[in-house]
């Protein structure tokens, strides 16, 4: 989705932003629109009330952990609507009330004249509690949570309580999903105004729970500020998976040569070209060790599977592709890196996956790809290819995502829970998919989803969106007999599924 493309409803339902961002959003709708801030507070408490009143109807005992900033101000509204329906919250303030303004200390003060009290430290144990609304910190947290913050955390984490988190989960960075030192981990979050792209991707998507948004009835064009990134959705199949002519051909749909397969590992380009067929391309051939040519189109006889050994007889097999993707099972033997020198500065589209990026990463001041390029890294590839760490990757994605399109020209698919997929300096995040595809060969059937599409020709970038979506999505009809045993060859029915919208 591009920023020219989306329109305000679009960018309120489906744009992500940034802290600095969401303030501009609230400044806009306080300062242009006439909306008091005691009124966006109010609803944001009420949203929350609501949200915890139909998650967990008939709950008694609430204890409501609240800061001193306009975080803890939402959850003085939500403390007082509990009273108010005759369940008596129990409010704990980290800091000290001097140190409440503006509108939060207004909302604290009418939950006290409301007969509320609010207490420094629990008079009872935290497992008493049934539920936990978590309003202790919000959006403007810049360094690790610690001390007695710290200690009321892990206390939260450590209880039997549901958790309601009010905007975001305190703990969690909400530009980037990192954890800054401990995090709340809630069942539910209540976000606002604008949805905060850290909520969606890394240890954001895991702690967040569901996420519930609210745009708290703003007016609409308070959403003319551009997103920082966009969610995905279901116009993207509608949109370029359109119905065939009926004189088709397979010519028609492209051809995919997958080019991987090592000793041992023949299953991962067999997956590739099964995955690209099941998408839409017209043909799928396998260049592979010739040990495995026999094997891999064994019980799948619509892949064409050829033995190469040389650079010569890969080239031959080129000169009929459309596509390339280059890496899975490739390994990174002698033969790997003569297959991944012959195929890596072709002038055809391809995906480098795999082998074939960490064969990348040794490459010092690498050329640039051209725009029909597009690498699938997981964050340990993403890692080698940035000469940093796994946890430097994780710790903001986005950024990570960044730095790849800039050094290498492509467009990037960082995989993980809330897949970043960057173009053109254009992001998107895939909120599908799940823990059940966590398993071997998941990576080579999203390779040969993007490959199938590109060889339709769908562009890189939209080939790389749609591709992440449909695969996050096969993955989640998968998921329904359970996320434990799923094998990536499970994602193959809901693909061909999703190929016809």
């Amino acid at each position: 989705m591009s920023a020219e493309s989306v329109s305000t409803e679009q960018a309120k339902q489906l744009g992500l932003y940034r802290a600095d961002q969401v303030r501009e959003l609230d400044k806009l709708a306080i300062n242009k629109h006439g909306i008091p801030g005691f009124s966006l507070m109010k609803r944001a408490g009420v949203a929350a009330f609501v949200a915890a009143r139909d998650k967990w109807p008939g709950i008694k005992k609430v204890l409501v952990v609240c800061g001193t900033g306009n975080n803890g101000g939402d959850g003085f509204v939500v403390a007082k609507l509990f009273k108010d329906v005759k369940v008596n919250p129990t409010v704990l303030l980290l800091g000290e009330f001097e140190q409440i303004k503006g509108d939060a200390k207004r909302a604290a003060e009418e939950f006290i004249e409301a007969g509320g009290e609010i207490y420094s430290e629990l008079e009872e144990g935290i497992n008493e509690f049934e539920l936990i609304v978590d309003a202790l910190l919000g959006t403007g947290l810049e360094r690790d949570l610690e001390g007695h913050f710290a200690e009321v955390v892990s206390a939260i984490n450590q209880s039997h309580a549901k958790v309601i988190a009010i905007d975001i989960p305190s703990g969690i960075n909400s530009d980037t999903g990192a954890i800054m030192g401990c995090a709340v981990h809630a069942d539910v979050t209540t976000t606002y105004i604008g949805k905060k792209q850290g909520l969606y991707t890394g240890d954001g998507a895991e702690y967040t729970g569901e996420v519930i948004f609210d745009d708290l009835a703003v007016p609409a064009d308070v959403y003319c500020l551009s997103p920082s990134s966009y969610l995905h959705n279901e116009d993207l199949r509608y949109d370029n998976l359109k119905p065939r002519n009926r004189n088709a051909h397979k010519g028609d749909h492209g051809h995919v040569l997958v080019i991987g397969g090592d000793i041992g590992m023949s299953g991962a380009v067999r997956m590739a070209g099964q995955a690209a067929l099941r998408v839409g391309a017209g043909l799928a051939t396998v260049a592979t060790r010739p040990e495995h040519a026999y094997m891999v189109n064994s019980g799948r006889p619509e892949l064409m599977c050829y033995g190469v050994e040389t650079k010569d007889e890969l080239q031959e097999l080129m000169a009929r592709a459309s596509v390339i993707i280059l890496g899975p099972g490739l390994g990174q033997s002698e033969w790997s890196r003569v297959m991944y020198a012959e195929a890596v500065d072709s002038v055809l589209p391809k995906i480098i996956d795999a082998d074939a990026l960490n064969i990348l990463a040794e490459v010092n001041n690498p050329q640039p790809f051209h725009d029909q390029t597009v690498i699938t890294p997981h964050p340990g590839e993403a890692a080698r290819l940035l000469g940093k760490t796994n946890l430097e990757i994780q710790k903001d994605r986005f950024y990570a995502a960044d730095e790849l399109e800039k050094r290498y020209g492509a467009a990037v698919v960082l995989k993980g829970v809330g897949t970043i997929i960057t173009s053109q300096g254009q992001f998107n995040v895939c909120q599908y998919g799940n823990p059940g595809m966590a398993t071997a060969g998941m990576g080579d059937v999203l390779s040969g989803v993007i490959a199938g599409l590109m060889a339709q020709n769908i562009k890189a970038d939209i080939a790389a969106n749609l591709g992440v979506y449909m695969h996050a999505k096969a993955g989640d009809v998968a998921s329904q007999s359970g996320e434990r045993g799923m094998v990536a060859a499970d994602l193959f029915q809901p693909l061909r599924r999703l190929s016809n919208p």
